[in-house]
């Protein structure tokens, strides 16, 4: 069965699209821990991020670095900080969460709910700034 992140690549769930390329896709977090909160995911679906092909996870580093360098232009924060976790969704993704101290990247801090049409101008705003 396909993970939902599949479901949203093939367009089957709808999505707040950041960025995507023939590789990867960035989308917005649907439970962020702050607004802007982007979540970097393949294409090809491997449930644990280092079975990737080294290939791919160079890639999808360095598509990674391309939107949050964009986050970084429109959201302000003192970083855009990187988590791995894996274990909510058995397909390989990294958390982009822009922060200004550590503690705003702790996935039990309570989750943000922008208003739709928040969600929209801003993933359209970042997606504006991404330098494929």
């Amino acid at each position: 069965m396909a993970s939902i992140f599949t479901r949203i690549i093939n367009g089957e769930i709808p999505c707040y699209k950041v960025a995507e390329d023939d590789r990867f896709i960035a989308f917005l977090d649907v439970r962020p821990l702050k607004p802007g909160h982007t979540l970097i995911v393949p294409k090809q679906e491997v449930d644990y991020i280092f079975d990737l092909d080294e290939e791919t996870l160079s890639g999808m580093m360095i598509f990674a670095r391309k939107v949050a360098r964009a986050m970084k232009e429109v959201i302000e924060c003192k970083r855009i900080a990187v988590a791995v976790l894996g274990l909510e969704v058995p397909h390989a993704h990294i958390h982009l969460i822009p922060i200004n101290r550590e503690g705003d990247m702790l996935f039990t801090n309570p989750r943000v709910s922008p208003p739709p049409e928040e969600n929209t101008a801003l993933a359209e705003e970042i997606g504006r700034h991404v330098r494929l």
